[in-house]
């Protein structure tokens, strides 16, 4: 009898306290346990999580199966002292019960170490683009790559002032929250400032409601600066409806009727852009668009003169201003876009000849 109890204790024995500490890169609330499988030679059915506050009874949180020997428990306050014990289980009965851990407590880090990396990135990221805002600042030619769309621009508006006809300007079918379509508001107040020196009409039908008071906004202030503000006329700026297909047909009616000389694409569409395209096109009007959609592109590039593709958006207000704060900030982007791909080639080369571990090791 004496010798059974040794051997048990042997094996109890052999069932070490688990180890436990604060779940790392976290925002707290969570205990990363783990532990010791118990001897292989025993078959159980699975392992029992024990939890106890300071000075509290244990009790069970979580079971997991038998081939499992990690566990996070998120469900701990921070600064709270908690206890854990390991309990082997077999047809619902103890086996084997692990020593109980050292006290522990979880949380919050203010810095996430996996994301290292990302720091660094950020760090050079922001050193490329302050030195070209610095030299833009200074008078520094950057160049830009010709965008025979916006160069076109000022053609077009001289056009419509010629055939004395509207511009069209849609600033696509998205809300204010789309990026295109605060690329394309930038433009917009380019294009009003423009109408206003001409004094050409503008029309921009909206069909969000806060895209349309933003634009007239725009226009407004556009023809304000131009020293116009009198030939600024609001009923030109319009809301139309929310309804997709119904904001279309009335947009095409007024291309049918009014036959503006340029109509202008420009900011976020879905599956309207190839009937605003086409109805434009048969018109006669010069047409230019631009959208981020991956989608509309290929009808746009078929239906208009130009076309602003992905981000020839965005960079056309830096573009048209040639502002010294956005052209260093585009430079800027480029760069780092550049960077980035040369690192994601040195990469892939690294794991082609058998150097993985340097990869890994960046994680990158």
């Amino acid at each position: 009898m004496n010798a059974l109890c040794i051997i048990v204790a042997a094996m109890i024995a052999a069932f070490g306290a688990p180890d436990v500490r604060d779940n790392p890169n976290d925002n707290g609330s969570k205990i990363l346990i783990t532990w010791q499988h118990v001897d292989e030679d025993e078959v159980i059915d699975g392992y029992e999580i024990m939890r106890a506050e300071s000075g509290g009874e244990f009790e069970k949180i979580a079971r997991v199966s038998r081939f499992e020997s990690e566990y996070t428990d998120s469900r701990t306050r921070d600064g709270t002292q908690y206890r854990y014990q390991i309990i082997a289980v077999k047809e619902g009965q103890p086996v084997y019960r692990s020593d109980i851990s050292t006290p522990i407590h979880s949380s919050q880090q203010w810095f996430n170490t996996s994301r290292t990396n990302v720091l660094i990135g950020f760090i050079v990221y922001a050193i490329i683009l302050l030195w070209f805002v610095y030299h833009a600042r200074k008078g520094k030619d950057l160049f830009i790559r010709k965008l025979p769309g916006l160069d076109a621009l000022d053609d077009a508006v001289g056009r419509a002032t010629e055939m004395g006809k509207p511009i069209l300007y849609v600033p696509g079918l998205s809300d204010i929250s789309d990026i295109a379509t605060l690329a394309s508001l930038n433009i917009l107040s380019r294009v009003a400032k423009k109408t206003a020196e001409y004094n050409t009409t503008l029309l921009v039908p909206n069909r969000s409601p806060v895209v349309y008071v933003v634009a007239r906004e725009i226009v407004k202030e556009a023809y304000t600066e131009a020293g116009r503000p009198d030939a600024f006329n609001p009923d030109n700026i319009y809301f139309l409806t929310q309804n997709q297909w119904a904001y279309t047909a009335a947009v095409c009616g007024t291309m049918v009727r009014e036959k503006p000389a340029t109509n202008l694409f420009l900011g976020y569409f879905w599956a309207e852009s190839l009937v605003l395209a086409e109805t434009g096109a048969t018109t006669g009007a010069i047409q230019i668009a631009g959208t981020d959609s991956i989608f509309q592109l290929p009808f746009f590039i078929t239906a208009c003169d130009y076309t602003l593709i992905g981000e020839e958006l965005y960079a056309a207000s830096a573009y048209l201003s040639r502002e010294p704060l956005l052209m260093g900030s585009l430079k800027g982007q480029d760069w780092g876009k550049m960077i980035v791909l040369g690192i994601l080639l040195l990469a892939s080369a690294l794991i082609m000849i058998g150097f993985g571990r340097i990869v890994t090791l960046f994680n990158v």
